[in-house]
């Protein structure tokens, strides 16, 4: 989970659907002082489960880095809003299929965002509170910043293979904004851990 201090949260439940209904009851009781309400369950069934029992004037934000593409889309029942963490990685490639689905154009809406699915889900992947070295990496790699260094040094809570593949999907995403640049920083974080691409 995201924070393990917050395990027990709703109610102390163990059952996340009586969990769920605890947060219902709130939210039905104060409707009126409710836009809405963002999970982060990684659980697509749980988030439209949740999202078809609550009041019609609330809305659901999604905060599911690995199912969201489908979830935005939304089916017959309605739709899961985006206030999501990989959208700062793969901003371009959102905004695009955003203006996408806004157009009607859902072929277009799943080409541009359906690629960004296994980047993001190897981003948030367990420890999900370590996904926030994915997004500086990924910040790094296009520029976005001129160093590679956290508060506390976690710039190290991934290894440098999970930052190798985070590359590579990068790369396959379409979402190097200068691979060159992206190519020499790459470069140089497996230099400082030692190790050496030939030729380069």
């Amino acid at each position: 989970m995201f924070d393990p201090a917050l395990k027990g949260y709703w109610g102390g439940h163990e059952d996340i659907d009586e969990a769920m209904n605890v947060c219902l009851k709130i939210i039905r009781d104060n409707e009126s002082k409710v836009d809405g309400i963002k999970i982060s369950l990684l659980d697509k069934e749980k988030e439209i489960q949740m999202r078809r029992l609550l009041p019609e004037s609330v809305k659901m934000y999604s905060g599911d880095d690995f199912n969201y593409s489908e979830l935005i889309k939304g089916d017959s029942d309605g739709h899961s809003h985006a206030l999501l963490g990989i959208f700062d990685a793969i901003a371009p490639a959102a905004a695009a299929a955003m203006h996408a689905l806004d157009a009607g154009n859902l072929q277009k809406y799943d080409q541009l965002l359906e690629k960004t699915v296994p980047l993001s889900r190897h981003i948030f992947q367990t420890p999900t509170f370590s996904y926030k070295t994915g997004v500086v990496f990924m910040a790094y790699l296009n520029g976005h910043q001129d160093h590679f260094r956290m508060i506390g040094g976690k710039e190290s809570a991934r290894s440098i293979v999970h930052l190798s593949d985070l590359f590579v999907m990068a790369d396959q995403a379409g979402l190097l904004r200068d691979p060159a640049l992206a190519t020499a920083r790459m470069t140089l974080a497996l230099e400082l851990a030692g190790i050496r691409q030939e030729g380069l």
